[in-house]
Parts: structure tokens; C-alpha cells; sequence
């Protein structure tokens, strides 16, 4: 399945602050933020919704709720974290789980240290990272989704390759991916070019 690129002028200007070397981790934070509220209103297009009768100050009125199906966000460690809280501040019902993945510098394989997911049958998942590099964290962190229960499940990220978006849609062609930049490749380090560095030291500092 092609990557879903999120078109909007907003977000071009996001991106391009995220990715100035000179943008401060405050700052950063605060893009992080707005970003993957965009991303996740994107992401929930077709969230389901039920008719729901209700008085105005005027009349009655026939309006749309979103349907009982609650929604789960599992961020992968750590970086993930700065995206979860535009779903948490935005949708009525929300669970978090989490998945610990750490990327190996030399060889770019990542290796599981923590896992914790609720309840995931019968639930949207929005599995979210901001980095799709070789994607080989993503499809890892969607085996552990599926082993757990999860069947509707989307990837959420803030920059992507081809490679990592190609790698996912062989291995899980029936999980979409929403991105808000698909950039140009990899270098040979495994780091997205152009992209904007390593995500989770510039959100944190360190």
C-alpha cells in the first residue's frame, strides 16, 4: 500500500523548522506536537461515526459522534513519545501502549527492551514514530501489534524513505502508512537524507 504523503501548506512549514539544525528542543517539541496532530487527523479519516439526536439552544438537531470503537497509540521508544499527546488531547477514548525499540548504529537492527500493550482486539492502532528509516523497526513493532491482537492497525510517521515505506508495504501491505515527508533515500549510515537528524536526541536534547 503507497504511503498516504500529508499534503497541506501547514505542514510543509512544520517540516521544513523541524528539519533547520538551529531549532531548539523546545521548539522542536512544540512542532512534534503539531505535526502529529495533523497526522492523526489524517490518520482518522474514516473513523466510524453514529447519528446521535441532540438539542440546541434553538431546536433539535440530528448530529455525528464517533462510533464506540476505542482507539490505541503505541508510540515506539522513545521518540514515539512526542507524538501521542495530540491523540490523547483530541479523541474521547484513548489507550496507550508501548514498544521499546533501539537501533543498533553499526548495523541499524533494532532490538526489543520493552514491551507493554492493552488490550488490542477490536481497536484502531496507531502505531507512531517519526523516523521510517529501513523500516525494519516498524514491521518489528507490527509483528508485536498483530501477536497481540491487533488487525486494524496504521503507521504514523513524520519522515520516511522509499526503502522503509517499501519494506513495510511487503511485509504488511494492509497497514498504511501516513507520513508528513517522504524524502529522498537513505545514506550509507542508514539515516533518511535529507531528514533532520536523529529525532529523539533533538526532542530531548541529549
Amino acid at each position: 500500500m503507497p504511503a498516504h504523503i500529508l499534503q497541506h501548506p501547514l505542514a510543509a512549514h512544520i517540516i521544513t523548522h523541524l528539519r533547520d539544525k538551529t531549532t531548539k528542543p523546545a521548539t522542536f517539541r512544540t512542532l512534534t506536537y503539531q505535526i502529529s496532530l495533523l497526522l492523526a487527523i489524517e490518520a482518522t479519516r474514516q473513523l466510524a461515526t453514529d447519528s446521535k439526536s441532540i438539542e440546541t439552544p434553538l431546536e433539535a438537531v440530528s448530529g455525528r459522534v464517533l462510533a464506540r470503537q476505542p482507539i490505541v497509540v503505541v508510540p515506539i521508544l522513545r521518540a514515539g513519545l512526542g507524538m501521542v499527546q495530540p491523540f490523547l488531547d483530541v479523541f474521547p477514548d484513548v489507550s496507550v501502549g508501548y514498544i521499546g525499540l533501539e537501533r543498533d548504529h553499526e548495523t541499524a537492527v533494532a532490538r526489543s527492551y520493552y514491551c507493554k500493550l492493552p488490550a488490542l482486539a477490536g481497536r484502531h492502532v496507531f502505531l507512531v514514530d517519526p523516523m521510517l528509516a529501513t523500516g525494519g523497526s516498524a514491521a518489528q513493532a507490527i509483528d508485536v501489534v498483530k501477536s497481540a491482537g491487533g488487525t486494524e492497525i496504521a503507521l504514523l510517521s513524520i519522515v520516511s524513505s522509499p526503502e522503509g515505506v517499501a519494506l513495510v508495504a511487503r511485509q504488511h501491505p494492509e497497514v498504511p502508512v501516513f507520513t508528513a515527508a517522504l524524502d529522498r533515500g537513505l545514506n550509507t549510515k542508514k539515516y533518511i537524507v535529507p531528514g533532520l537528524g536523529d529525532f529523539g536526541d533533538r526532542l530531548y536534547g541529549t
